[in-house]
Formats: structure tokens, sequence, C-alpha cells
């Protein structure tokens, strides 16, 4: 019920306010009124994060991926100012502690902590305060290199690797936005779900609300004769008694205490109104043929024509909630497929499918699409903004005038591209396009689409992408 094309505009929705409100972690800032110790401390300081940094691209797995590389403390390291004019200083040279390497490589791949890590690689916010606690701060090597800086000292020293600790915590800190990112995606399509059921049950309400109607109206002091003999088509429509009928539905009902009746009786009585106005509904009651096919194309062009078109309909589910404007036109579709399945399920009890309404998800991979797709965007982020940047550079675009809609959709794009290997490399090329369409600009369209091109021929020139 929920489909990919929802969950990828979900995505990259809450990634564009993820990445615009999400605590930046940085490296710190040279210490002002610095003494001579605090030159030394930060120096090492620097040089413990260049030396992490080292020691996380030289040790590779036989599959030739780096998996301390790609942890998210090493690439927000990589994306920091202050590390990039610290990698361009060594850029022509060794680092001083640059002899460690070697050693400490060896050490931490023998090491139980990172055979853990590799067991479980999600867990990679803890494995470089483990390793610089049990190994870099540790180390003989590095402490008889630090005598050599200028202004060596032992509080120094302790204060660089204090720093060190403030930086993890600022670094988990920042992290901890990512479990909020995910939390309102899972409301987001938990949202959705609510809905669909909401729609679905539709139907039943209005058709209630006619049955009230027409009571009062045999109950008049000076009934007339359609008072007390009512065509009764329109509440017996067999649509309706399977709707309401259905255990699921009066489940979800019943769990998420969900009753138009009772929360907004004004807006089924607008909505009946509407639709016994209407000239299907008197085309409808006028047939004298009564049957399950005519009942639900009855409701499926009444949903279609009348309610998913009200505007006074759509404003009040606007209000609702912030998650509806995207998914209203999809889940309408769904409740119109829903009630062909109510027909199918009824004609045929043995047909393919065991329940008419839709599972929340198709399959498993479904129901974790979602979830993956934010987590390695948020921590591939740095890498694929550097794969868009370089695209840029060789075409001469100025990445600073790039619309950041643009760039969320496209790091989302290439998360998917890179990492689903399930999902045809056009396929997703044509969905976010779309994305861009109809949530950037105008011309996003097209200029995602023309850089997409250019960073995946990049990609594939480079080995990095084999589809």
């Amino acid at each position: 019920m929920i489909n990919r094309v929802l969950i990828r505009i979900k995505v990259v929705q809450l990634l564009y306010s993820y990445f615009l409100v999400q605590n930046n972690f940085s490296v710190q800032s040279s210490p002002s009124a610095p003494t001579k110790e605090k030159r030394f401390a930060y120096s090492l300081y620097l040089d413990y994060l260049y030396l992490m940094m080292d020691i996380a691209g030289s040790i590779n797995q036989r599959t030739r991926n780096s998996p301390l590389y790609e942890t998210r403390f090493i690439q927000r390291l990589i994306a920091d100012n202050i590390m990039k004019s610290v990698s361009s200083r060594y850029s022509g040279g060794r680092s001083p502690l640059d002899p460690c390497v070697d050693d400490l490589c060896e050490r931490i791949k023998n090491s139980a902590i990172y055979k853990n890590f590799l067991k479980d690689p999600k867990a990679d916010s803890k494995i470089w305060p483990e390793l610089f606690r049990h190994f870099i701060s540790v180390d003989p090597r590095i402490s008889s290199i630090a005598e050599g800086y200028p202004n060596y000292s032992l509080r120094g020293v302790d204060r660089a690797k204090e720093m060190i600790t403030q930086t993890f915590a600022d670094f988990a800190s920042s992290q901890d936005n990512i479990l909020d990112g995910l939390a309102d995606l899972k409301t987001s399509l938990e949202k959705a779900r609510e809905l669909y059921f909401r729609l679905l049950m539709l139907p039943i309400e209005i058709t209630y609300q006619r049955e009230v109607e027409l009571d009062e109206r045999r109950h008049r002091y000076m009934a007339s004769d359609d008072d007390l003999n009512p065509n009764p088509k329109f509440i017996d429509n067999e649509l309706v008694k399977l709707l309401s009928e259905n255990q699921e539905i009066k489940d979800y009902a019943e769990e998420k205490k969900i009753s138009w009746l009772e929360q907004d009786r004004e807006l089924i009585r607008h909505l009946l109104k509407k639709i016994l106005e209407s000239d299907l509904y008197k085309e409808y009651m006028s047939d004298p043929v009564s049957d399950l096919h005519q009942d639900c194309e009855f409701w499926r062009k009444a949903m279609r024509g009348v309610i998913l078109s009200d505007p006074d309909f759509l404003e009040i589910l606007e209000t609702m909630s912030v998650f509806w404007n995207d998914d209203f036109d999809i889940m309408g579709e769904f409740v119109l497929k829903t009630f062909r399945r109510f027909e199918e399920k009824a004609s045929d009890p043995n047909c393919k499918f065991k329940e008419p309404v839709l599972p929340m998800y198709k399959d498993d991979e479904d129901a974790k699409f979602g979830r993956e797709l934010f987590e390695i965007t948020v921590k591939k982020h740095a890498v694929y903004r550097g794969y868009i940047d370089e695209a840029l550079n060789k075409q001469h675009w100025d990445s600073d005038r790039l619309a950041y809609m643009d760039v969320v959709i496209m790091e989302t794009a290439l998360a998917e591209i890179l990492n689903f290997p399930k999902i045809p490399l056009q396929a997703s090329l044509n969905e976010y396009i779309e994305i861009a369409k109809c949530y950037s600009s105008g011309k996003s369209g097209g200029f995602v689409h023309g850089l997409l091109a250019n960073v995946i021929a990049n990609l594939k020139e480079s080995g990095k992408l084999k589809k």
C-alpha cells in the first residue's frame, strides 16, 4: 500500500529538513589567547584526528572496501574545513605521526574491537572512541614523537586527549538527530496508512449518515410517501456492506480511535450533500439494476469525482496532518484499487490475494527501504556531495548556486543507485527526476537529470558503479 514512490518522496523531504536543522558537528577551533601549552595541545589534537583518517584509509578488506573509512565519524572529519586544511598541509609530505600508522593498522585489524565492528558495522559511532582509547592514546611511539613537538608538556598531551574526548561527545550529540529523523519518517509512513483507512471509512460513514437522515424523515409529523418509502439503493450498497463488515478496517478504526462522524460530522454531512446533488447519484438511483459491480463502480466514481476533488475536504485534511499533502493522490488511487479488490474477492473467494485491504508494504524489502535509504544518505552525505561537486567542477558550474533541494535529491538518488542493486539504474533516475520536477524549482528536472548523468558516468569510469 505504501509504495517506493511515496517512500522516496518522504525520505527526500525529511532529509531536506534533517540536513538543514541538524546539530552540525565540527572539529574544535584553535584556542583563543593561546598559551604555549594550548598551542601544543591543539597541534597534537589535529594530528590525532588526521592519524585516525590515515588509519581509516589504510585498513582495507579483501573486497577493497574500507569499513573504517566509511564510518560517519571519518566522513564528517573529511568534510570538515579545518581537517581539509590539515590534509592539504600534509598532502605533499608525511604527518608527524605517520610512522605509527602501519603498526597501529596491524594491531587494530587483529583486535576483537575491529572484528566485532565488522560483524555490526551499523554501530560505527562507538568504534573510534574505543580505538582511540585502547590503541592510539596509549601508543608509546606516539608519545615519543609528541615529545619532539614545539612546546611539549605532559599537561598538553592530556589536554589534547580531552579535546578528542569532547570531539567524540560532540559527534555523538550530532548523531542523535538521525534517530529523530528516522522517527519522523516512521510517523510519516504510519500517517499515510492512517489516511488510507480514513478514506476507506468514508463510504461507511457517509452511508450511515444517510440512514440517519432517512430515519429522521420517516418520523416527521407530516411525512410524505417518499419519506416513508425512500429508495434504499444507496444505503443498501453492497460495497459499503463489505467495507463495514471487514475486520481489519474495524480493528484499525478501534485501535486508532478514528471516526469521521465523531470527529467531524459536519464534514460527512457536507460530502453526503455533494453526492446527493451530483448527476452521478441521480443516474445510480434511477438505474433499476443493482449488483456489486455497479455499487463498486458508483463509489469509485464518487470518490474520484466528488470526494477527492472537494476543496473543503482537501482543506480539512491539510489541517489534520502536515504529512498528508503528498500522500493524498497516492492513497486515493490505492483506495480505488481496494474497492476493486473487494469486488474481486466477493466474486471469487479463491482470487490471488487473501485480503482485499492492502498490506502496509508489499514485502519486507519495501518495509526496510525507507529507513535504509535515509540512513545511507546521512552516512554518505559528504561522499555523495563530493561526487556531485566533482561533476560540477568538470562542467565549470558553481556549486554554491545549487538549490539545496536539488542537492538532497541527487544525494538520495546516489544512495539508492549505489546501494540497492536490485533496483534498475534507469528506474531510480526516472523517479528522482520526477521528484525534482515536483518538489524543487521549475528547471530542476532537467538540471538534476544532466548532473546525475555526469556523476554516474564518472562513477562507472572509476569502477565505483557496476550497474
